[in-house]
């Protein structure tokens, strides 16, 4: 059965648009993708540490040496115990940090909110990275608060209160990949590790700060970190 001619135009145009309107419908979803991302900031440039400060307290460690890139990622040795921060303050975000530990998994960190001089146990909050522990909250500083499920924590110079996950960890084991994502908005902070909600805290005292990376007891790595605002 043969195709009459006005079909064959109809189908014929048809057939010469689809390509156009498959295009179209790509380039439409790479704009939409590029708006949505379009406020995210990219702490790491997986080439050195521009845009950060080390530190270390013990004078006799060459800081280069204590945190710093190799393989495209962030890397510290974990000894003796310090940071490596970001030199911006930032609040009201959304942050996104991977992370492993490529030899036997000890400790470590993420600070949100850090505040005030540098020091060994800055102001800040803390995501907790110590190994099957990660989703702890940790409250540091004099007199900073946080409320976790009805219970007002508050730090002091001898206590660092510590707030365990909601649920059993949920860490991959050694060698492999994690993520922390947390979201700082107003005086709330969440903690999600691969992407399962396990803190809330609310109420919190500490709103702005540095982001920071700890080193705690073992060589940990860092990478695809970024920030994206909350309005």
């Amino acid at each position: 059965m043969g195709l009459s001619a006005t079909g064959g135009i109809a189908n014929a145009m048809t057939l010469n648009l689809f390509p156009m309107r498959t295009s179209l419908f790509t380039i439409a979803s790479l704009l939409l993708i590029s708006s949505c991302h379009s406020g995210r900031e990219y702490l790491f440039n997986g080439k050195n540490l521009e845009g950060w400060t080390i530190y270390v307290e013990d004078p006799s460690v060459n800081p280069e040496e204590f945190f710093y890139v190799t393989g495209g990622v962030i890397e510290t040795v974990g000894i003796p115990n310090g940071y490596l921060r970001t030199v911006k303050s930032y609040s009201n975000y959304r942050l996104h940090v991977e992370w492993r530990y490529p030899d036997e998994p000890v400790n470590s960190g993420v600070f949100v909110h850090t505040s005030g001089p540098d020091l060994l146990w800055p102001a800040h909050y803390q995501g907790q990275l110590k190994h099957e522990n990660a989703g702890d909250f940790i409250v540091h500083g004099i007199a900073e608060q946080a409320t976790l499920r009805d219970t007002v924590y508050t730090s002091s110079h001898d206590l660092k209160p510590v707030v365990p996950k909601e649920h059993p960890t949920n860490e991959n084991p050694a060698g492999e990949w994690n993520t922390y994502d947390i979201l700082c908005q107003g005086n709330r902070v969440e903690l999600k590790v691969n992407g399962l909600l396990q803190n809330v805290a609310t109420e919190c005292t500490l709103t702005s700060g540095n982001i920071g990376l700890q080193a705690e007891g073992s060589r940990i790595q860092f990478r695809n970190l970024w920030i994206e605002p909350i309005n």
